[in-house]
């Protein structure tokens, strides 16, 4: 008991794998293969061809906040840095892996990580913000059928706009952290803590440019939903797309809880509960999350494994 208290976030991810597995044991797992191998290769397709535009836009955000904090790296090689950060993401819970975004830029920001980390962190803030927002106004529209805290998430939405805005100023950041700077950090490493701090907001974008950088992430997100729209499409699942638009940000804000790797199984549970409030069942939901994880995770991870041995090479 001792040594599972010492180490329980070592052992926390697997929480839900454990769910996913239970999942598995309740549901018919020959009604999952039946509906897997009906697939509709047409929506399937389709999927497929939204996963590319995605893998796109993805890349388009933080590039294009790259680009407003002048570091000079190139589309193409930001695509395949996109590609390996989802690679490190899939295999740690809440996708903290894909923070290798930072590594990378160091490139372009003369050797310091400061920069990268701000647009990693600054990207992944106006993520939660978009499904947030997402969340808000496509909910609404089914509040009979899904009784969603709306109060918690407008709040929850206002707290990421108000710290954004307070924390891109470098004076009021360093007037908050700078008892953590004295308290929590070894002498010995003050002075690179302090670099990367400096280096955190060289070339910090103006305000007015966010609105921007939070639409390229609210449609980024829309079109992981439209994914996920056709994939139900090809297992048959007649529901319209505001419903997964309803759906589908509830249940990614469910797998950044960091009790699984890549939301395994808390995802899954998710969504059998929501998708079963309009009448969908357990082996239809599955299969759909199961697909999205194979075409949508799975094979860009493979890309991404293989574009990352190849640098390291």
């Amino acid at each position: 008991m001792n040594f599972l208290l010492r180490n329980w976030k070592k052992y926390l991810p697997i929480i839900g794998i454990i769910l996913f597995v239970y999942i598995l044991a309740k549901i018919d797992f020959t009604e999952v293969v039946k509906e897997v191998s009906q697939v509709n290769l047409y929506f399937l397709f389709i999927a497929i061809l939204v996963i590319l535009l995605r893998l796109f836009s993805e890349t388009l955000k933080w590039f294009t906040i790259a680009r407003f904090q002048d570091m000079q790296v190139s589309f193409k090689k930001a695509f395949k840095i996109n590609l390996i950060e989802n690679y490190y993401g899939f295999i740690t819970p809440s996708k903290v892996g894909s923070v290798i975004r930072a590594e990378y830029l160091k490139e372009y920001a003369d050797g310091k990580i400061g920069k990268g980390l701000f647009n990693f962190i600054i990207d992944k803030i106006l993520d939660v913000a978009a499904i947030l927002f997402i969340a808000l106004i496509f909910s609404y529209q089914f509040k009979d059928t899904l009784d969603l805290p709306v109060t918690f998430f407008s709040a929850l939405f206002l707290v990421f706009v108000l710290g954004i805005l307070f924390f891109i100023k470098k004076e009021r950041s360093y007037f908050i952290l700078k008892f953590f700077h004295k308290k929590l950090i070894p002498a010995r490493l003050r002075e690179k803590a302090r670099i990367t701090f400096d280096s955190f907001y060289e070339h910090v974008p103006k305000k007015r440019y966010f609105i921007l950088f939070f639409f390229l992430n609210f449609i980024n997100w829309l079109l992981n939903y439209v994914t996920a729209y056709y994939i139900g499409l090809s297992l048959g699942i007649d529901l319209s797309l505001m419903v997964y638009f309803a759906i589908y940000p509830i249940g990614t804000l469910v797998t950044m809880i960091p009790i699984s790797i890549n939301g395994l199984g808390t995802r899954e549970a998710a969504l059998i509960s929501l998708f079963g409030l309009f009448g969908i069942g357990a082996a239809k939901v599955f299969s759909m999350s199961i697909i999205g994880l194979v075409i949508a995770g799975i094979i860009p991870c493979i890309i991404g494994i293989y574009l990352s041995f190849k640098k390291r090479l």
